[in-house]
């Protein structure tokens, strides 16, 4: 939300008419003329860019204005030029000429001009055209002018190779990679002016330039990299590191380049200057028979490798080793890049990866960097036949448990993991056994993985890992608050006991519930089992049932059990899913006290226990025992309402012969039995203190199930009718103290009337109680065996006619 001062500009803006308008143009263009820009240009350009901004639709701003406007981007000052490239990307195309002084001059192209030309291209022929002068611009050298002339350009075709891949060609292709390999692997080595523009001092008798130097201070012994320092650098040390910038994301995109009538001959002899080229060029005459593709991949390897080596100096600045890290993971995905392409490689990368991994595996600040080594492994693990074990350890096992907290490292595993998931499955299953670890970061940070897991749960559930991943995520929560504790317990002293402390935390410090703890926070499934001792862990962490983390993961919860549910139902046996309606039977009383938390996943539980019945009705009579104990404890009818609900009409929906031929008499009357003493308890005497008197729903439910197994044994038609009788007259005395609203009573006497006239015959009420399935999947209008297609066609007409 804007604050009342803001909403108040933008109304300004947005109402302003269009004759103030044009004079704000006319004052706007008159300050532009002046020499020497002032702080009053400066608000009038904010102003109008807030006035552009503001409106839905783009304006045409005057053409004298636009002019001033392009002068600008050229302007010494960059808040200028900022300013003006901002106003014309709000405003619709300038004309063809406008913009064409700005293409020709590519020696005065910078990044805010370049915003423009790329925002302003009307169609892909535009962008086409852009992207070819730009590349022809790069084979040929101004002979006067400012010595960062083409410093702008590589970042301009980044931005219009995003945008738009297809603006390559071959010839295009050709030029950039060989472009590319003389600024990466031929740059000069020693160092540039006292500043990065080329500095003042220029004369013959300034000093003789200086090698530039490694990171540790030392002179630099080989060619230059972006870890090479000096005081200044030169245009094609400049190059050399936005070339690399650029690298990896060109390996990736001149593939889609589709072959074009205007090829290059391959001859691949650069034209580059200075005389670095001349004494490297015996030493590399092999790699220069190799056409423009092959040689850039040449180069892009010895570049990585020397980066990797520099990496293993130790840098004099702590600002340099956090560069070192960035180098090293750009450098690894170009390698992996590269051995893609080029699968011959693979063998020459492997053991300066291997070697940096060893280096790095025991230091975890170094988890950025060993992702990508780890996409390494995968890719070309097996090409070199490489255990791997030791980094699906590291990976999957120590980040989660240690770095659960680092939303970075959060962000890039799990994008780790969904990129890769095939590949994982099918060269590392057993990255599934660390499920449990995985899930550290939902419960930590809830709101920003819960996306991530969204994708990767379905392919998370197999029949080995179901239960245990049905148990862990019930119990989230209970991890996000034991996550919660275990950095306090690092971060805080051991104090006496008061009572300002959390309990919870010295819970979590006590030898004696340590166990309880250490379960949840275990690396890889099948390490032990809880369900006996969760009422205790509850206990220990009710206080955290209202921490804003433990809140937000208890919301996700339900979410989750639905995906869960859709995919176990594709993947379990019969055993598997009557095992699971046990497990929920269980769970629906074992969760942590978090408001409305039970209730959602009640609603879970209701939901899918009526599917699976309806997938499985076998499942009924295999679980009749559990499904009839829970049913027959009346607490659950004031404690449970939804689920217990769902699971009397399931029972009394499939606990018939045509849903199981097992089905028997006994079954049937032990039902029975069980379900009309809970109806009698429950409309005999007033609810348990504490709570309120059942709802509707679940009395009609109950009678609706006796009714229903009634019309299957006739022997009991006579007990339930019997009740009915009873309940009709209970109703109508003075003070029922089992339904506190007449409206309900009304209702439920009404549902055990029209319940009773059904069992007056017996044969209609099986009929109209347990349907067959032919009655409930009706296909009356395309039988034509039947006369309802007939009638339909005669109503038709009739309708039709009229």
């Amino acid at each position: 939300m804007y604050s009342l001062g803001s909403e108040s500009l933008i109304k300004q803006a947005r109402e302003i008419q269009d004759s103030e308008l044009q004079k704000f143009y006319n004052r706007l263009v008159k300050l532009l003329q002046v020499k020497e820009l002032g702080h009053e240009t400066l608000d009038s350009l904010q102003r109008l860019h807030l006035i552009l901004c503001a409106n839905k639709y783009a304006r045409t701003l005057p053409s004298d204005l636009q002019q001033r406007l392009l002068l600008l981007l050229s302007s010494p000052s960059e808040q200028l030029q900022v300013l003006s490239s901002a106003l014309l990307r709000e405003t619709l195309p300038s004309s063809g000429e406008e913009l064409n002084n700005i293409q020709e001059n590519i020696s005065q192209l910078n990044t805010h001009a370049a915003a423009v030309l790329v925002s302003q291209a009307g169609s892909r022929a535009e962008l086409s055209n852009l992207c070819a002068q730009l590349v022809h611009g790069l084979e040929g050298r101004p002979a006067d002018g400012p010595a960062r002339s083409l410093m702008f350009t590589l970042p301009v075709l980044k931005s219009i190779l995003t945008l738009s891949p297809e603006c390559l060609t071959e010839e295009h292709v050709t030029i950039l990679s060989k472009k590319l390999v003389d600024w990466l692997r031929y740059a000069s080595i020693v160092q540039g002016g006292g500043a990065s523009s080329g500095g003042f001092f220029t004369g013959s008798r300034s000093r003789q330039p200086l090698p530039t130097a490694e990171l540790d201070g030392s002179v630099s012994g080989d060619f230059f990299t972006v870890l090479c320092v000096g005081q200044g650098f030169t245009e094609d040390q400049w190059m050399n590191v936005y070339s690399f910038s650029m690298l990896h994301h060109w390996l990736l995109t001149y593939h889609s380049v589709s072959s074009s009538n205007n090829t290059m001959d391959t001859d691949d002899r650069s034209e580059v200057d200075g005389s670095v080229v001349s004494m490297v060029s015996a030493t590399s005459s092999s790699s220069r028979l190799l056409p423009p593709k092959e040689r850039l991949r040449e180069k892009a390897f010895q570049y990585c490798q020397r980066l990797i080596e520099q990496c293993d100096r130790k840098a004099q600045k702590k600002t340099d080793t956090e560069l070192q890290k960035a180098c090293m993971v750009e450098a690894v995905c170009i390698l992996d890049c590269v051995c893609l392409e080029d699968p011959s490689m693979v063998f020459r990368a492997f053991p300066s990866i291997k070697a940096l991994f060893g280096r790095l595996s025991s230091d975890l600040s170094f988890a950025r960097v060993l992702l990508p080594i780890a996409q390494f492994y995968l890719n070309h693990g097996e090409m070199a036949a490489v255990d791997c074990e030791c980094v699906w350890k590291l990976v999957f096992g120590r980040f989660p448990a240690e770095l659960f907290n680092d939303s970075f490292l959060a962000h890039e595993l799990l994008r780790f993991l969904r990129l890769n998931l095939e590949s994982l499955q099918l060269r590392a299953p057993e990255f599934i056994r660390f499920l449990p670890n995985l899930l550290k970061f939902l419960a930590w940070d809830s709101s920003a993985a819960v996306d991530d897991f969204v994708d990767l749960l379905p392919s998370l559930v197999t029949e080995g890992t179901a239960v245990e991943m049905f148990h862990t995520l019930l119990d989230l929560p209970c991890l996000s608050a034991t996550l919660v504790l275990q950095l306090r317990s690092m971060s805080l002293p051991i104090s006496e006991s008061s009572s300002r402390g959390l309990l919870s935390l010295d819970a979590f410090r006590n030898p004696a519930f340590r166990g309880l703890f250490l379960f949840l926070l275990r690396v890889e499934t099948g390490s032990g089992h809880t369900i006996d001792r969760l009422s205790t862990l509850h206990d220990l962490l009710a206080e955290a049932a209202d921490w804003p983390r433990v809140v937000r993961c208890a919301q996700i919860v339900p979410v989750l059990l639905h995906i869960y549910f859709n995919t176990v139902v594709t993947v379990a046996d019969e055993k598997l899913l009557a095992h699971l309606i046990l497990v929920m039977l269980e769970r629906s009383s074992l969760l942590l006290a978090i408001p409305t938390y039970s209730k959602e996943i009640h609603r879970v539980f209701s939901c899918h226990l009526l599917r699976l019945c309806k997938l499985r009705p076998s499942l009924v009579v295999d679980q009749s025992h559990e499904l009839l104990e829970f049913a027959g404890t009346t607490v659950n009818v004031y404690s449970k309402e939804e689920i217990y609900t769902h699971v009397v009409w399931v029972l009394g929906e499939y606990l018939s012969v045509s849903s199981d031929s097992r089905c028997s008499v006994t079954h049937i009357t032990s039902c029975f039995e069980t379900l009309e003493a809970v109806l009698f308890e429950i409309t005999s005497s007033a609810p348990p203190p504490g709570t309120v008197c059942p709802a509707p729903k679940v009395i009609t439910t109950l009678m609706s199930a006796l009714a229903k197994l009634a019309s299957r044994s006739h022997d009991l038609i006579p007990r339930v009718s019997l009740f009915f009788s009873k309940l009709r007259t209970a109703a109508k005395s003075d003070s029922v103290i089992w339904c506190a609203d007449e409206g309900d009573l009304v209702a439920i006497v009404t549902r055990g009337e029209e319940l009773w006239s059904l069992l007056k015959t017996p044969g209609v009420a099986q009929s109209v109680l347990t349907p067959p399935p032919h009655v409930l999947t009706p296909r009356w209008h395309r039988d034509t065996n039947l006369a309802m297609p007939l009638q339909l066609r005669v109503l038709t007409r009739l309708t039709h006619s009229q």
